[in-house]
């Protein structure tokens, strides 16, 4: 991200870009500030878009071959193509690209054995763009809260985190939730979140497993009510529950081996910061419990796919049979 910024700030741009990763609202900033920065103004005469695995790549090439029309640059975008998992002839065409055309590549997935990837990271730039460190997190939302003259603590930051995700698009829109709000108001609280925010799915299924874990019976089943009651299907809800058991496996494994928070996030690919409450949340566990716990998932959704057991039933089942005090 440091590259592109000095690319825009020197008005002096790489042939091909390569943005990818989990983190959404990062990849859509950047690739938009590339277009801004590259085409100066709205220039649809000499821009070109292309979305999907469908993505005809003589076209892109065709498209990338054509001069521009009153301008200096042609830009292509190319998303969500799945290019940098197969084969294809844009790999030999970046070499030989155009000096007035540029194209950005917008991707979730890569493999960086792929010939394509090869050929951008030898002509271009590469960005991985995944979610932010708990410490540039907290420095972000707070940035967003000053812009409406608003304060919150650190504290109250990780308690909204908490409830919303990571996801960095999620969270602008709870922000601007806050912010109309409160108002008049300067500081943003606890009971403002607890007022206006919507608790994701994700954190929802963090409290029922903490239920569970700490013989919460009622708790873990009013939570699971709750999703029911949002039209999130058992189903679904039962594979939150096995990956969230495989996760507390996961990361009780690696912190028994001595492993510290920054390597377990590593080897895992989860937030830095949520480690420590996944290895809290394991302690009400054994791992001989959890790896039981995870076949019973297994073993239920068997069940349901067979016609043996309702569905809804048999997730209560679950939850009941490991929240019982």
């Amino acid at each position: 991200m440091k590259n592109i910024k000095e690319h825009i700030k020197q008005n002096q741009f790489k042939p091909v870009y390569l943005l990818y990763g989990t983190e959404s609202y990062l990849k859509k900033l950047y690739r938009d500030k590339l277009k801004t920065a590259i085409l100066s103004d709205s220039d649809d005469m000499n821009y070109s878009y292309f979305e999907g695995k469908g993505t005809d790549v003589s076209k892109v090439i065709a498209a990338a071959d054509t001069l521009p029309f009153f301008s200096e640059r042609r830009l292509i975008i190319i998303e969500n193509s799945g290019l940098f998992k197969s084969q294809n002839n844009l790999a030999d065409y970046i070499k030989s690209i155009p000096e007035t055309t540029h194209i950005i590549f917008v991707e979730n997935e890569i493999d960086k054995r792929n010939r394509l990837y090869k050929a951008v990271k030898d002509f271009g730039t590469i960005s991985e763009m995944n979610g932010m460190d708990e410490a540039n997190l907290k420095l972000w939302i707070a940035s967003l809260l000053d812009k409406d003259k608003k304060k919150i603590t650190g504290d109250t930051i990780l308690y909204l985190i908490s409830k919303t995700g990571t996801d960095m698009e999620n969270i602008l829109n709870e922000v601007e939730k806050l912010t109309c709000y409160a108002m008049d108001r300067e500081v943003i609280s606890i009971e403002d979140i607890e007022a206006v925010c919507t608790v994701q799915i994700s954190g929802k299924i963090f409290a029922m497993i903490d239920a569970i874990g700490s013989r919460r019976q009622q708790q873990a089943l009013d939570l699971y009510y709750d999703l029911l009651a949002l039209k999130e299907k058992p189903m679904s809800i039962l594979f939150l529950i096995a990956r969230q058991f495989n996760i507390l496996i996961q990361v009780k494994d690696l912190a028994a081996l001595g492993y510290n928070n920054t390597v377990i996030s590593q080897k895992t690919g989860l937030m830095p910061f949520t480690i420590g409450k996944y290895i809290s949340q394991g302690r009400n566990f054994t791992t001989a419990t959890l790896k039981e716990a995870l076949q019973n998932c297994a073993e239920i959704e068997e069940l349901i796919k067979t016609g043996r057991l309702i569905d809804i039933i048999g997730v209560e089942l679950l939850i009941v049979k490991y929240s019982a005090a």
